[in-house]
């Protein structure tokens, strides 16, 4: 293989250094010295950018959960309000 990956620049821009560097490393060696590596390093690769979009996954439901949980405490206060008004009309009725 001439190239180590089928990865593109634009992917290697978003990779955190320390892989920047092996992918560096693995094309310097002479294609036949590479053996399995190229296939290791994509793998390292995939298993990278899988993890950041699992990541990205996690944060956005977790943003999502954060709202829905304000947006519950609202309703839950809002439903105690009610409930305190109707309670304080039902014993000024009885009064």
């Amino acid at each position: 293989m001439s190239q180590p990956t089928r990865v593109i620049k634009n992917d290697l821009d978003e990779l955190p250094q320390d892989i920047k560097d092996l992918c560096e490393a693995v094309t310097a060696l002479p294609t036949g010295n590479r053996g399995g590596v190229d296939r290791l390093v994509q793998q390292v690769i995939d298993g990278t950018n899988r993890r950041r979009r699992i990541l990205g996954l996690v944060q956005e439901a977790l943003s999502q959960l954060r709202l829905d949980m304000k947006y519950l405490m609202f309703d839950l206060e809002a439903t105690r309000r009610e409930r305190d008004e109707l309670q304080r009309r039902l014993e000024s009725r009885e009064e």
